[in-house]
């Protein structure tokens, strides 16, 4: 779904296979309570230019819309795997974000040689 341009994808629930295939490939599943996708939806039939704003750092969802109550703009916060936030927040797979604590990962060698 990548190679559609979709970044991300809202739903009140995901399979785990998807979930991590779609982190796995930069795809950000965001999953809401089911009250929240109603509004989603509600907001989106009454007004097609409604936006959604996705906060990865914050780890935000928020309705926004040119009428209220969606001027103010209606959110909620939703849960991702902290290793899969700083992977998709620095663009890393798995091997960047090896190489980006490789200090790190040397450090931790010397010190266990040290004690063996």
């Amino acid at each position: 779904i990548l190679d559609y341009g979709f970044r991300v994808v809202v739903s009140s629930f995901f399979a785990d296979i998807f979930k991590n295939n779609a982190l796995n490939n930069a795809v950000l599943p965001v999953t809401v309570s089911d009250e929240f996708l109603a509004k989603i939806f509600a907001a989106s039939e009454a007004d097609p230019n409604v936006k959604l704003e996705i906060n990865l750092q914050e780890q935000t969802i928020k309705l926004l819309g040119s009428k209220a109550p969606l001027s103010e703009g209606l959110g909620e916060a939703f849960d991702i795997n902290p290793y899969k936030k700083t992977c998709m927040i620095n663009g890393y797979d798995d091997i960047d974000y090896l190489l980006s604590i490789k200090e790190e990962i040397q450090e931790f060698e010397t010190q266990r040689s040290l004690t063996l």
